[in-house]
């Protein structure tokens, strides 16, 4: 880093925890008391302040939405789903500074202390992000410090991670610890990224899906090895490792099984991954111990087919990420690639219509909640007509190939072992929720060719206002339910 990319780093970092600080100070004045499912992990994270590290909590004021999240009589409360990762960072952070400033009563674990926890994490994510820019695009010598440092704010300030900043959940505290094991992985520290892909584990099971990517980029990595070689050998030109025709694909499959099948490649490659071997290998004993990947109430987390989630999810990038998805050259090359092969795409429709016939799930959380604007899109958008869904799949075949077409500067190996992992973070959650789309979206963004300066702007500015939009909706519009004194707010 030059003297002065980072001097401007600095300045962007501490101007970014400046403002999320002011932030912080008013999103605590408006909303003292634990909000949604803060009113869960918060008792519980307080008991583990008082040495209560056995003790399983059942909050006394939960905040259900109307017709679900009812009272339950199970020790655990069911709506702590997730291991103890977040309670034992906040602990391990909070009483060392109690003790070391004195600090006694009612303010050491309250709700604004344990929530500035997320605004430290907020903070990491912001220099992690920075980091894997800087590596993955290492050889892009086009790229200026500039560039780094716009795309870094703007990937800081995503409005579906930035928003939970402010409260007391898992998600800035499960992206710090799995982006720094991505970041370990690619500085080829294997152990220390496995280590740190627990630790993401502890703060979300479904994070073990992004240590076995982790593990994934090294076999990608020695597949295209050997893919160069093999067509060093046969001096065929015409076959791509990157991208190609159908027949293209057939070879490569073919010479993945012949790869795979030689012991000799197998042994390599566990030799290469075995930190995460031993990590999943623990992940399975869990699951087997546990009777399950849920640790709270499973019938309201099962895991299903839900196809469809990979179709929102691409919708949701393609809401996000429109400077660089959604512009008339990506249109006019989409319209040239589909009058090309007409016959593969309608393929593709007819599949996408049969898994949306089949495998479209409405979770009831979805249906009863109305402080989520989940709720708003499904009631506005997929409710309005039974053939909505079904007349949303030329957009999502758009939001598909426009995705793909951004990821053709990776190897085909590396495409095709992140979408595996894309499918098992997302398919088999039964309720849409837009935070289960923050790590795969991340992660996306990160490996994506930089954009020109004026998309980078145009990202920034876009994200600036949506998320000025959520502050305000959450801080002024409130609402209360019926029959309830309780103030409601609208979120993610």
């Amino acid at each position: 880093m030059e003297r002065s990319e980072a001097h401007s780093f600095s300045a962007a970092m501490s101007g970014a925890f400046l403002l999320s600080c002011l932030l912080f100070a008013a999103i605590n004045r408006r909303q003292r008391g634990p909000y949604m499912d803060e009113a869960f992990h918060v008792p519980q994270a307080q008991a583990y302040c008082r040495g209560s590290f056995l003790q399983v909590l059942r909050p006394a004021a939960a905040h259900p939405p109307p017709a679900s999240r009812a009272g339950s009589t199970i020790s655990w409360d069911p709506m702590i789903t997730t291991l103890p990762g977040l309670y034992l960072v906040s602990v391990g952070v909070v009483k060392p500074a109690a003790w070391l400033f004195g600090w006694t009563g009612s303010v050491v674990c309250s709700a604004g202390m344990l929530r500035f926890i997320n605004l430290l994490f907020s903070a990491g994510n912001f220099y992690l992000l920075y980091l894997l820019l800087f590596k993955i695009h290492q050889k892009n010598k086009a790229v200026s410090g500039f560039q780094r440092i716009l795309s870094t704010l703007s990937l800081a300030m995503f409005p579906t991670l930035y928003f939970f900043t402010f409260l007391y959940y898992t998600d800035p505290g499960s992206v710090f610890f799995t982006l720094f094991a991505y970041l370990m992985c690619l500085y080829g520290n294997h152990k220390t990224s496995a280590l740190l892909g627990f630790c993401g584990f502890m703060f979300r099971q479904t994070n073990i899906v992004w240590a076995v990517f982790c593990a994934g980029n090294i076999v990608a990595e020695k597949l295209n090895e050997a893919w160069k070689t093999e067509l060093q050998k046969k001096k065929d030109e015409k076959i791509s490792s990157r991208k190609g025709s159908f027949s293209d694909f057939i070879q490569i499959l073919q010479f993945l099984i012949k790869y795979l099948m030689l012991p000799k490649n197998l042994v390599t490659l566990i030799a290469l991954t075995w930190p995460y071997i031993i990590l999943v290998t623990l992940f399975f004993v869990f699951v087997f111990i546990n009777g399950g990947i849920v640790v709270g109430d499973r019938s309201s987390h099962e895991a299903c087919l839900h196809f469809p989630q990979l179709f929102y999810f691409l919708s949701f990038t393609v809401f996000f990420s429109f400077p660089h998805l959604l512009t008339p050259a990506k249109i006019r090359k989409f319209l040239l690639s589909l009058r090309k092969h007409p016959v593969q795409y309608s393929l593709i429709a007819i599949i996408s219509l049969f898994l949306i016939w089949k495998f479209t799930y409405v979770h009831k959380y979805l249906l009863a909640d109305n402080r989520h604007y989940t709720f708003y899109v499904w009631r506005k958008v997929f409710q309005r007509h039974e053939l909505v869904k079904y007349l949303l799949v030329p957009v999502y075949i758009f939001a598909g190939w426009s995705f793909a077409d951004t990821l053709k500067s990776k190897s085909i190996f590396w495409i095709l072992m992140y979408f595996v992992c894309l499918l098992a973070a997302t398919v088999p959650q039964k309720l849409l929720e837009f935070r289960y789309f923050i790590l795969p979206f991340l992660i996306y963004r990160l490996n994506i060719p930089f954009p020109s300066l004026y998309k980078q702007l145009l990202e920034l500015a876009f994200y600036i206002v949506v998320n000025a939009v959520t502050f305000y909706l959450f801080l002024n519009r409130t609402f209360q339910w019926p029959n309830s004194d309780e103030i409601q707010r609208f979120m993610w």
